[in-house]
């Protein structure tokens, strides 16, 4: 019975200590300690065995502490690297544009606002795209339809003067009722001052209420905060600190303006807020665009003055709005077209006259100074773009240095220039096929080089075309008239002529000491 009951209390301490145990021991052990009679030796062998696995049980916390510093000390360098490469990509989408390094060491000299910026420039890489900007809608109804032209404005608080309400009423008044269904104006109020917008959406409401319903004329806003830094930038061409924020905030104004009407038309023509309209400029316009159908052009120009009368396919609008932003404090706008013109390939200017926009504003946007530029080949009444059908121009004038026969019928802004005529020359024009011709007009010399016109020419139209070796000709000719002060203009030629005409002639009637300008041959067909 003795030997019974010391048993049993054996088995409990041997439960209690391997309860004790077995919270560090792992759980795949099989825990049995037997001295050789099967009893477990409470005085030796047990005490071993506990020690045994005391000792291996503080070896496990050990390890597992190893193990856990080294977890920490990955992690720790998981999360720092995952956060440098995330830093590294956000800045690479947020500034770099187009992987242009230099551009990313000029901005990185100026504080920058970093929402704002990433506001703006974060999708400039896709220059397909258009610029994720949110507008505010100041007066505007939606858009129905996709009409052929968009004319586009942007005008800010002018110090002197405001031209903004002229300029739209002379979009409206020169265009007729069929003009109108085919235009839509865009107006950006650009300037921050709320206040002034405010009161500018009310007097455009009221005068125009008709156009606005008739989805003719929107009013917009692009809110300050997507605009870039405007403070401490470069000083180009050494220009005051105050001229460099405006010509650069103007350059993120257009380009706003330009994301915004990327998709309401075929065609966008870029105008000033302070510019006077020819009559029937859209119809003018039409007839150009579809003259030079199968040409590859970039923009073609309908004034000669800064950023007024460019016109644009509407499908190039997303890369000239990136281009602009990437560029905004390097120059004016009017410079940066020059170059975006050329990257795209348009080596000359094309430029038609007289042009169908004159600027009319007597004070500057910038501090209101005085700004009293004209375009003096700009002609408000009357105006008619010639046809100039396809055709080829030969003469056996001495030609000085590239300025070929060709650049007289060109609709680019260039001219022929030989070296002084004698007597019999002859500059001709040869149409691919006969046609009935209504008006001719020739203009000789240029305003810097006015004695350089002819002073003593005749014009001869001809018919049945005749080849030879040198060039094509006509051999029947009947003389229209005589050139007075340079200049030939006859109307109603189809009334004076009988046949088709297939030849131009020009002839020098008298030899001439002066050089000899041919600024433009101007055709008219029936």
């Amino acid at each position: 019975m003795g030997a019974s009951i010391d048993l049993i209390l054996k088995a409990q301490r041997l439960e209690s200590l391997k309860s004790l145990v077995d919270t560090g021991r792992p759980r795949n052990m099989c825990f049995n300690v037997i001295t050789n009679d099967g009893i477990l030796s409470e005085s030796t062998g047990w005490e071993k065995t506990f020690k045994f696995y005391k000792m291996k049980y503080i070896f496990q916390i050990l390890d597992k502490m190893r193990c856990l510093r080294k977890r920490s000390t990955v992690s720790f360098l998981g999360v720092l690297v995952v956060f440098l490469l995330f830093m590294n990509l956000y800045i690479e989408d947020s500034y770099v544009l187009e992987g242009d390094k230099q551009l990313i060491r000029e901005t990185s000299t100026h504080q920058l606002n970093s929402e704002r910026y990433v506001h703006t420039f974060k999708d400039l890489s896709n220059f397909s795209g258009t610029i994720n900007v949110t507008y505010r809608y100041l007066a505007a109804t939606p858009l129905q339809r996709k009409r052929y032209l968009t004319i586009g404005l942007s005008s800010v608080k002018r110090k002197k003067g405001s031209y903004l309400l002229e300029t739209i009423k002379s979009i409206f008044e020169q265009s007729s009722y069929e003009e109108l269904k085919e235009i839509s104006v865009v107006v950006h109020l650009a300037d921050f001052n709320s206040s002034w917008r405010d009161v500018m959406v009310q007097d455009i409401t009221q005068k125009f209420a008709h156009h606005i319903i008739a989805g003719r004329l929107m009013v917009i806003h692009a809110p300050e905060e997507y605009y870039p830094v405007l403070d401490g930038l470069k000083r180009n061409y050494n220009d005051p600190e105050d001229r460099v924020r405006f010509r650069s905030k103007q350059n993120v104004d257009y380009a706003f303006l330009l994301n915004f009407c990327a998709n309401t038309s075929d065609y966008y023509v870029m105008l000033e807020d302070d510019v006077r309209c020819s009559k029937n400029f859209l119809t003018a316009i039409k007839k150009v665009i579809a003259s030079l159908e199968g040409t590859y052009w970039v923009t073609l120009e309908f004034s000669k003055l800064g950023y007024i009368g460019k016109l644009y396919h509407s499908h190039d609008l997303p890369r000239l709005a990136h281009f602009l932003l990437m560029f905004y404090q390097e120059m004016p706008c009017d410079w940066l077209l020059t170059h975006f013109r050329g990257l795209l390939a348009q080596k000359n200017v094309i430029r038609f006259k007289p042009s169908l926009f004159q600027h009319m504003g007597y004070y500057s946007s910038y501090k209101g100074t005085e700004n009293k530029l004209k375009d003096d080949d700009f002609e408000e009444e009357s105006f008619d773009i010639p046809d100039n059908p396809p055709a080829s121009l030969y003469t056996n004038m001495n030609v000085f240095e590239n300025y070929e026969a060709s650049k007289a019928y060109s609709s680019v802004d260039e001219y022929f220039w030989g070296k002084p005529p004698s007597i019999g020359d002859t500059f001709v024009i040869v149409f691919e096929k006969p046609i009935v011709i209504k008006k001719i007009k020739v203009n000789t010399g240029t305003e810097d080089r006015q004695n350089d016109i002819l002073h003593h020419g005749a014009l001869d139209v001809g018919k049945i075309l005749m080849l030879s070796k040198k060039a094509k000709q006509c051999d029947t000719y009947s003389r229209l008239g005589e050139f007075k002060n340079g200049n030939f203009e006859m109307s109603q030629v189809n009334q004076k002529i009988s046949f088709d005409i297939q030849c131009i002639r020009i002839c020098v009637t008298k030899t001439q000491k002066e050089w000899l300008i041919i600024r433009s041959i101007s055709i008219w067909t029936s």
